[in-house]
């Protein structure tokens, strides 16, 4: 594929500078300097009503499949009537608006009608409600937040959950089905209120520091957190996301997109730069998942976006579709200008199998982007905004962020300071003030390493986290995040992810987290409703695992990179006992603390037979 051009693309200035200090920290910045932003996105709402008010701002399927759109003048006339019923209720920072339910045009309008009049809102994970058993997340999400109003789309489904962990005395808004036995207010009446002269002066009063929401994450350990988003934060990342890619400013763009609004790939990054650009987003009600990517793939043969928004799991369930569907391919391909994904790595495989597709449709490849970001940063932080041909490459820091690499442990730890950094977690003085060092700047977590020492204009590679790492009874460092993808790398398309043992081991293990879509298809003949377990224990999927465990050990440079035994989990991660996040990442030290029995399995003289092995000629080499 490298023979092939990429589609030609405005990219920003890609460069940096470079300092170094005695103690082995390096200081890095983009010499581009940030251009002036506005002091609150909202701005955005009444320039976009007046220049482009018939221009679709978002739209949603409606129960008959059809689009239903809210132009820019239906968002500016419904925002500021929206804005004035908040006012009415008195709402603030301290009686804000929590929002439990997924995507749509209610939601978007009631969050954004918030930050109109200065009031935040907190987009809170479907899956707190709807997939927990104890609500134990949402309970304390509400309990950090006391919202004066609380909104969910459908009263019945969340019905459940407003009674566990809503008080009785709170207003709960809803668009259909109100909740039975409670008082629920429809949102339609809040479309209904006459506007005054309050709602232009409390837009009026918002600052920079006002607070436009609040997004929590799970982070590694504990409860969630609120992560203050204040109006300088996103406008800031917005106009540093246009300075390093002007192709979103060149043309209005258009997005198709799932991803959801309670993180802030979806929430901030996504809808952020629909708003500051004109742009137009329509909600995909689709998922990578197998009973919902067909709405996806039906989405995106009607829709033509310029840039496409995904997680590496959503390009690898497009991608059969792709190949298969000449109309979709076509559709697609048009207007792409580039493919940006987060989350975590693109497999090399589905890399490459959108370069070739793309040639294949359309003559030429589309940009692959990709940076390292986190919620306190709003996210857009570092970025590599040149043609790229792998996962990991996060770039350089884009306009307006400097950029702290510390040594630590063997690794460059990221920290990062900017207009675009969260002053804190709501309610939480003590983590806030551990999560900044001296100087002021964020503590990502995360490791980086150039990719050329003497080049580093050349960008940085991700290096894993930080606190993930450990050592062997060795003494020799395990650096988990790399090892991680080249794993996953190894054993695509079977593994979702693979948490990893072996902190004060001699040698690593690890209990692996399968892909079911692909591990079923190894055992075709297996029931439509065969469940984890029957799967992961079939005699074909353990044979397949066992060929590639051999094969990975093989290949392995130490024991740092040595992984010989497996298990293959036969329980999701569960979200109740922190193993998992509610946008599916996993805690690696949850998984390991909640399923101590099987590490212990996995490190027994004579393991069970849910054990998988390398060969017993390459077992346990020093």
């Amino acid at each position: 594929m490298s023979s092939h051009p990429h589609r030609q693309v405005n990219y920003g200035r890609a460069d940096t500078e470079l300092t170094r200090l005695q103690d082995g920290t390096i200081l890095m910045r983009s010499p581009e300097p940030l251009d002036a932003y506005p002091e609150k996105l909202t701005e955005k709402i009444d320039h976009w009503g007046k220049a482009a008010p018939e221009r679709t701002f978002m739209a949603q399927r409606d129960a008959k499949s059809e689009w239903r759109r809210l132009s820019y003048a239906d968002l500016q006339r419904q925002v500021r009537a929206i804005g004035q019923a908040l006012l009415d209720r008195k709402l603030s920072a301290e009686r804000p608006i929590a929002i439990l339910s997924d995507n749509d045009l209610e939601h978007v309008l009631l969050a954004l009608a918030a930050q109109y009049v200065g009031v935040p809102s907190a987009a809170i994970s479907p899956a707190y409600s709807l997939v927990s058993s104890d609500h134990a997340k949402l309970k304390h999400v509400l309990g950090l937040l006391n919202p004066g109003l609380v909104f969910a789309a459908d009263g019945a489904r969340y019905a459940t959950a407003i009674n566990a962990a809503v008080p009785v005395d709170t207003e709960v808004v809803v668009t259909a089905n109100p909740l039975a036995g409670r008082a629920a207010t429809a949102f339609d009446a809040l479309l209904k209120v006459a506007v005054t002269a309050d709602v232009d002066r409390a837009h009026a009063a918002i600052t920079p520091d006002t607070v436009a929401k609040f997004l929590f994450t799970s982070g590694s350990t504990g409860m969630p957190k609120g992560v203050i988003n204040t109006q300088r934060m996103l406008c800031s990342n917005q106009q540093m996301i246009l300075q390093s890619l002007p192709v979103f400013g060149e043309e209005p763009p258009v997005f198709i997109d799932w991803l959801p609004w309670n993180h802030t790939f979806g929430g901030n990054h996504n809808i952020g730069i629909t708003l500051y650009n004109g742009g137009s987003l329509y909600i995909d009600d689709g998922k990578p998942v197998p009973a919902l990517v067909e709405r996806t793939v039906r989405n995106l043969r009607e829709i033509a976006p310029t840039v496409y928004f995904n997680v590496p799991k959503g390009f690898e369930m497009l991608v059969p579709y792709l190949r298969e569907d000449k109309a979709l391919r076509e559709t697609f391909f048009s207007k792409l200008k580039m493919i940006f994904f987060s989350g975590a790595a693109l497999p090399q495989h589905v890399w490459t199998a959108l370069e070739e597709l793309a040639v294949e449709t359309i003559g030429v490849r589309i940009p692959i982007v990709s940076g390292l970001g986190a919620t306190e940063t709003a996210p857009f932080a570092l970025c590599a905004n040149w043609p790229v041909d792998r996962s990991g490459i996060i770039g350089l820091p884009v306009p307006g962020q400097e950029l702290k690499l510390v040594p630590n442990g063997g690794k460059l730890e990221v920290r990062v300071r900017g207009p675009n950094i969260t002053p804190g977690y709501w309610r939480m003085p003590e983590i806030s003030a551990k999560s900044f060092d001296d100087e002021g700047y964020y503590k990502m977590g995360d490791a980086a390493r150039f990719i050329d020492p003497d080049r580093p204009e050349k960008g940085l590679m991700f290096d894993g986290r930080i606190s993930e790492d450990f050592k062997l009874t060795s003494g020799t460092w395990v650096s988990v995040g790399p090892l991680r993808a080249r794993f996953i790398a190894h054993f695509a398309p079977y593994v979702r992810d693979v948490v990893i043992a072996g902190h004060d081991r001699s040698d690593l293990a690890g209990l692996v987290i399968v892909d079911l879509d692909n591990c079923r298809a190894l055992c075709p003949d297996l029931a439509p409703d065969a469940g984890i377990a029957q799967i992961v224990h079939d005699s074909r999927v353990r044979a397949r695992f066992k060929e590639l465990v051999e094969s990975y050990s093989q290949q392995a440079t130490g024991s740092s990179t040595r992984i010989e035994r497996i298990v293959l989990l036969d329980e999701m991660p569960s979200l109740d006992v922190g193993e998992v996040t509610d946008k599916g990442s996993i805690n690696q030290r949850a998984v390991l603390d909640h399923r101590a029995a099987l590490v212990e399995d996995l490190y027994a003289a004579t393991p069970s037979s849910r054990v998988i092995t390398a060969k017993e000629s390459i077992a346990h080499v020093a």
